[in-house]
């Protein structure tokens, strides 16, 4: 931020104990429990008897009900502001991570789920919307990357640390602490962050009608589908299906896998504010967003198919990177608030988001299924299950590459 007072007369120190920092821990726990299960995988289908199709429609319904609740968040995002969205999520959250931790078939922990995933839709939505508000323009791309690294903390929190948890709790205990943590994260937003005046005027079905003219505009439909197909298809990657790879394709037993996502998670972490840093230099250079969003997809797909295909350097380097480019694409984000007008910017990452969030779910549905092709041996699926279900994601991303460049192309001309 720049020096002296920020936007609303707070000082960068205030906005950031005030502001960042609470909404940052409501972040940390939203990554954290979308991340999760995939420590808890064993003890899941232990419990219940899960097959992989189970285990990933499972996981992926925190993403479904996350990706459903977007639209309506949007407008109460710009309309009541996201104190006091963010704290009754939350709250929301807290209820759903309780039910889960009691429940003992799969109908109860796909309805807790599907709670948990509501209560944590606006765990970035809300977060955004605030950096708007409090936050000066230029330095949008820079505080969006250092404050999604604590998603990469959160991300951290959920692997090796909740492994060595179940050392001392089972999982259901593991979910009575995460309860509490989500607790007092929205107790702290409730009780710490200031209002700022909505700037959302009119009538609520008209601030409805204004999704449609964001999901109708030319610009929106050239850069979204590469960042959306990208970061939902990695996150279903990361946040379940990278554990069972390890395991089964790797080798690795369950302490190894989990100290390796932590590395993976680690990275991710890094990339999140090496992200914010970059950008902000390239941007200062006069490099286009739209560019550094092209190159940093490019890297991701390219060390992807080396996983897919297991072929040049070691597994646990390639997964590294993996990490650490996972969420590049993060950049497009400060490319549509630019573009549209700051009084519906929650409308227009909600209107993101919800189609980010559609295709991890179904992204980490189809995986499951996919793999569930070929029988278990001891437990186990082959190498050759994860290299179709892995390449068949990278052929969608590969697709909506190509659209963007395509689309890139055809504005340069003009």
């Amino acid at each position: 931020m720049t020096a002296g007072r920020a936007d609303g007369g707070l000082s960068p120190a205030r906005i950031l104990a005030t502001v960042l920092a609470p909404f940052a821990a409501g972040y940390f726990c939203s990554y954290l429990l979308r991340a999760v299960n995939a420590v808890v995988a064993p003890d899941l289908v232990a419990a219940v008897g899960l097959s992989a199709g189970d285990l990933g429609l499972l996981t992926a319904a925190y993403f479904l009900s996350f990706a459903l609740l977007q639209v309506p968040l949007g407008v109460a995002l710009d309309r009541w502001g996201p104190r006091r969205v963010q704290a009754t999520l939350l709250a929301t959250a807290t209820v759903g991570i309780v039910l889960f931790s009691q429940a003992e078939t799969r109908t109860g922990l796909f309805a807790a789920r599907t709670i948990i995933g509501i209560g944590m839709a606006g765990g970035l939505m809300a977060s955004l919307k605030a950096i708007t508000q409090w936050v000066p323009r230029e330095r949008w791309p820079l505080v969006n990357g250092c404050f999604m690294a604590m998603g990469g903390l959160g991300a951290l929190a959920a692997t090796a640390p909740a492994e060595a948890m179940l050392h001392v709790v089972d999982w259901r205990g593991l979910f009575i602490g995460l309860a509490v943590l989500t607790g007092l994260s929205a107790l702290l937003i409730l009780l710490l962050v200031p209002d700022r005046p909505s700037t959302a005027a009119g009538r609520l079905r008209d601030q409805f009608a204004a999704v449609g003219q964001i999901y109708r505009d030319p610009f929106f439909w050239r850069i979204t589908p590469v960042a959306v197909t990208t970061l939902g298809i990695t996150m279903a990657i990361q946040t379940l299906w990278a554990g069972p790879w390890l395991r089964d394709v790797g080798g690795l037993d369950r302490e190894t896998t989990a100290g390796y996502l932590f590395a993976i998670a680690a990275a991710m972490t890094l990339g999140f504010a090496l992200s914010g840093v970059v950008t902000d230099l390239l941007v200062r250079r006069g490099v286009a967003l739209t560019r550094i969003l092209g190159g940093a997809i490019l890297l991701l797909i390219a060390v992807q198919l080396l996983i897919t295909l297991q072929v040049g350097a070691p597994s646990f380097f390639l997964w590294v990177l993996f990490g650490l480019l996972s969420n590049g694409a993060i950049v497009f984000f400060p490319i549509l608030n630019r573009h549209f007008p700051a009084a519906i910017v929650g409308r227009v990452n909600t209107a993101t988001n919800l189609l980010n969030f559609g295709i991890g779910f179904a992204a980490q549905a189809a995986i499951g299924w996919i793999i569930d092709l070929w029988p278990a041996v001891d437990g186990r699926y082959p190498a050759e299950a994860y290299r179709w279900a892995f390449g068949t994601m990278l052929a969608f991303q590969v697709a909506a590459f190509l659209w963007f460049v395509r689309g890139s192309r055809a504005a340069a001309s003009r």
